[in-house]
């Protein structure tokens, strides 16, 4: 059996106001032609298809179309991420059934959640699809599964565990099992994009909480590719492109994986071409007028003296730069909480202001004076 593993597109993610529409579209034309050469029995796409709850008609109409033309190579099967509207994903079964694609957005009943198949070859295999989990849904995904009291009280790997070892329950001896997931592992290495919230913060779960039994993991959530160690094969395919600039040293891959009900899982990573490539560029005015980007869309930490019209001046000389910042070694340290108190008694509000903007290296006379004026506008009425 072969298998292409993705995740977390992330379609109709803005990009300081800039649209990605075009990256996105190449990305999963890239992951298209990828099937189209691998001729794997079943694509997994395990979460994050969207970058928001509420996807624009646009985006919508990328993601389907990119389900479509990967189901001529495949069968695919889809769960929802932290980013995706569950309930909204499972409101597309209907035409992702026609379509001959299985999408699970939200956690449902716990026969809705093991999906089974046979390849051409006559390979059997069963597939575990549990979509991203709150911790305020965990409880209320736990009592669908008929768990007891102490059990609803427990911590939220705990609740993960008890999901999932309801779940495998029903792999065969003689099958290939997999799970697929939307989630963090303790253990693996964040991306930079994801949302910080649903990584940290009580939400990481141990590698044990999957089954020796399982041939193959595959999660979606955190950018990076990469394995996890852990009582099977466990893989994070990564993002078919970098997210934000945070991600700019990813490298944009989907795993093939050949696999057997006999023979362990062999995973490998296939590189994705990034149509427009995201890059962080520091120097003073005269060393970035010199500098060839390409069509990269830019992060800049820029070499100067605070002063309104910097990021203009900037932007002329690099259109494509998105984000402009002094650079953080020009900036003044922080100051701790009692030296901040003691600065801010018996001073202006012009004077606290002032110190805002030098403190955020965005200090310039001109916009101090315009504050001056507008402050004393509103006090005098």
């Amino acid at each position: 059996m072969r298998i292409l593993h993705t995740s977390d597109w992330h379609v109709g993610k803005v990009l300081k106001g800039q649209s990605r529409a075009a990256d996105h579209i190449a990305a999963i034309n890239a992951l298209v032609e990828v099937a189209k050469a691998e001729q794997p029995d079943l694509v997994i796409v395990a979460g994050d298809l969207y970058d928001g709850a509420t996807p624009t008609a646009d985006s919508t109409r990328i993601v389907t179309r990119g389900l479509s033309a990967l189901r001529k190579s495949a069968e695919v099967v889809v769960i929802g991420g932290n980013h995706d509207n569950g309930p909204a994903l499972d409101a597309l079964r209907p035409w992702a059934d026609a379509a001959g694609i299985t999408i699970r957005g939200a956690v449902g009943k716990p026969e809705d959640h093991l999906i089974t198949g046979r390849t051409a070859a006559g390979e059997e295999w069963r597939l575990v699809a549990l979509p991203f989990v709150s911790q305020r849904y965990a409880v209320r995904a736990a009592e669908m599964f008929d768990l007891t009291a102490a059990e609803n009280a427990q911590s939220y790997p705990q609740h993960i565990g008890g999901l999932l070892s309801a779940l495998t329950k029903g792999f065969g001896a003689d099958t290939v099992n997999l799970v697929t997931a939307h989630l963090t592992v303790i253990g693996a290495t964040m991306g930079g994009g994801e949302r910080e919230a649903h990584t940290i913060m009580g939400y990481a779960v141990p590698a044990s909480v999957f089954p020796t039994s399982a041939h193959y993991v595959a999660l979606g959530h955190l950018h990076r590719a990469q394995s996890v160690n852990g009582p099977c094969p466990i893989r994070y395919s990564g993002s078919p492109l970098p997210i934000d600039f945070g991600e700019e040293e990813n490298l944009s891959t989907a795993v093939v994986v050949d696999v057997t009900a006999t023979t362990a899982a062999n995973a490998r990573e296939v590189m994705l071409p990034v149509k427009t490539p995201l890059r962080t560029v520091r120097g003073t005015l005269d060393q970035l007028a010199t500098l060839d980007t390409g069509e990269a869309w830019l992060r800049v930490y820029v070499q100067e003296k605070p002063r309104a019209g910097l990021r203009e001046d900037v932007q002329e000389l690099l259109p494509k730069a998105l984000e402009v910042r002094i650079d953080p070694k020009l900036l003044p340290g922080p100051k701790s909480a009692g030296d901040a108190e003691s600065a801010r008694a018996g001073r202006s509000a012009g004077e606290l202001f002032a110190d805002y903007l030098t403190q955020r290296g965005h200090a310039d006379e001109a916009t101090v004076a315009l504050f001056h004026q507008l402050h004393d506008e509103v006090v005098s009425q």
